[in-house]
């Protein structure tokens, strides 16, 4: 079997196909160990990765063994993989007005910074969180002050805190470049902190990418607001809901209100080149590998390719 370009070890590509390098992949699962997300990235081609380190609907907490860690890098080195990126658990929440909730936060963030430095993952998205009624003023500043008392406790890790879009359901912070501009001004370590970009989020939350003038003036938006400089991480997903519906439902790649014409855009621009694009669209291997179909879908836009093989997910 001829490996594509996309599989080849970084040490056997040409200058041409360094060239030609997308920084495309997906979020896997770590069932059976850290290392079998990295083992799924070369079945699927892709270059880069997000993983959770920990199961991300639970507040118990684990440390990872030098045979662990070992063996996520020997095989991320194997498997030539070029950015990994970690997601924190769901269940934090730093701007929760219950103290009890607000210290569990804190505490899964640290465990959080110091797994992803241990296995040397640059950068953890976390939604910045929801306020629960106390008010987006107060939730913006406590989400900074969580953040604040991370780095203070864990000065030793390495990896920037991402701040990611959001959909603005419930309430939820962060629907607004506005307010994680509010929360990065207020945190005192500012190198170590940056953004990750939502597709379906920043749509639900009523920032167009439809169209080749809204997408240019959501980017200009974020740029003007939040630096493109600062954007490390771009999700890929559609929406299953409407511009500005404040819903947070992904929808597979081309099948939502979003539409294919905008990945087009995304996949072309060149500010974003070098800026690692992770799908976290819906799950399903049979009968169609999902995640397989849309990586597909979004590789065929690069260069205005035309697909020629347009399947629709059921």
């Amino acid at each position: 079997m001829v490996k594509s370009a996309s599989m080849l070890p970084s040490h056997e590509k040409t200058r041409d196909q360094e060239e030609e390098i997308i920084l495309l992949g997906a979020h896997f699962s770590i069932a059976g160990g850290l290392h079998k997300a990295l083992l799924a990235t070369q079945e699927y081609g892709c270059t880069a990765l997000q993983i959770f380190t920990k199961n991300a609907s639970t507040w118990r907490e684990r440390g990872l063994s030098s045979q662990e860690i070992d063996q996520f890098q020997a095989v991320k080195k194997e498997s030539g993989i070029r950015s990994v990126c970690v997601h924190a658990a769901y269940l934090i929440n730093l701007a929760s007005p219950d103290q009890g909730k607000y210290e569990k936060s804190i505490k899964a963030l640290e465990h959080e910074l110091i797994r992803s430095s241990q296995l040397g993952i640059p950068h953890v998205i976390m939604h910045p969180g929801a306020h629960m009624g106390m008010g987006e003023d107060k939730g913006l500043q406590r989400i900074a002050e969580g953040i604040n008392k991370v780095f203070d406790r864990v000065p030793e890790t390495t990896c920037r805190v991402l701040l990611e879009t959001t959909a603005g359901q419930g309430s939820n912070l962060g629907y607004t470049f506005e307010h994680l501009a509010a929360v990065a001004a207020m945190v005192e370590d500012d190198k170590r902190i940056g953004f990750c970009f939502d597709t379906c989020h920043v749509f639900a939350a009523g920032y167009d990418l439809r169209g080749e003038v809204a997408y240019g003036q959501t980017m200009k938006a974020f740029d003007d607001t939040l630096g493109l400089k600062r954007l490390h991480v771009i999700h890929l997903n559609d929406a299953k809901k409407g511009l500005g519906s404040r819903r947070d439902r992904h929808e597979h790649i081309g099948e939502g209100h979003i539409g294919l014409e905008a990945f087009r855009f995304i996949m072309n621009d060149s500010r974003l080149k070098a800026i690692p694009k992770i799908l976290e669209t819906p799950k399903q291997k049979d009968p169609v590998d999902c995640d397989r179909l849309n990586l597909e879908r979004l590789r065929g836009l690069v260069h205005h390719r035309a697909h020629s093989s347009f399947v629709a997910i059921s």
